[in-house]
């Protein structure tokens, strides 16, 4: 089931049914490309298991990472409304079975669909809003701050509670600290000073693509 607020979550069943009609399913695996950036807006892909990340490259050739998304997400759709090239690259981070729409199949399905219309507009606007809120937060934050906001995030929307709920939350998205550097905008090496700041506090564990969360709380605090 895709998590609330993601695309595929906003459509009904018979909305939904109509879009697997006119789609075709493929999978992918992790370090596959599924969107290159600069390429031309022709399809759009909707996630049905697995996590992808969004990236660009900057002028010194470091990674940015933009977000991660998962199942039930709609990718390409920005392109398909402006008819511009890509603006940004999507990749696996792990196993992905996804949904891919020519783009003038996806066009005539919204215009018989208005209600999925819609639902695309209100993706559209909670991502400006998630991008504005990141804007405020680098502006004001420094990386410890920056990593402990992503990491809070990982735990809401990534996040595995032991059970009893007293172990701890196991962020299950396959991250490596590059990513996570390109992700709050900071250096590798501050990246890795501030994890080894959370880890010596004991808000934390880490191991190889691997981080659990043992204070959420005090994360939420250091957060901006």
């Amino acid at each position: 089931m895709a998590p609330a607020g993601e695309f595929l979550s906003l459509l009904n069943d018979g909305d939904r049914r109509d879009l697997e009609a006119i789609a075709h399913r493929r999978s992918a695996d992790r370090g596959d490309v599924l969107l290159a950036r600069g390429d031309a807006a022709d399809r759009v892909l909707v996630i049905e298991a697995g996590r992808v990340k969004v990236s660009v490259s900057t002028s010194s050739g470091r990674e940015a990472v933009l977000t991660f998304r998962g199942p039930g997400a709609l990718l390409g759709d920005q392109s398909l409304v402006d008819e511009s090239p890509r603006s940004a690259t999507v990749m696996a981070v792990e196993r992905v079975d996804f949904l891919v729409v020519a783009a003038s199949a996806f066009r005539s399905y919204l215009s018989s669909h208005p209600q999925v219309a819609l639902a695309m507009m209100a993706v559209l606007s909670a991502r400006l809003r998630e991008s504005d809120g990141r804007l405020a937060e680098f502006a004001a934050a420094d990386t410890l701050g920056r990593v402990c906001a992503r990491l809070a995030e990982l735990c809401e929307t990534q996040g595995e509670t032991g059970e009893g709920g007293d172990h701890g939350v196991r962020i299950t998205l396959p991250i490596t600290q590059e990513e996570l550097a390109g992700w709050t905008g900071s250096s590798l090496e501050s990246t890795a000073k501030a994890l080894r700041a959370l880890r010596s506090l004991g808000w934390i564990a880490t191991g190889r693509r691997a981080i659990e969360v043992h204070d959420l709380a005090a994360l939420r605090g250091r957060a901006p």
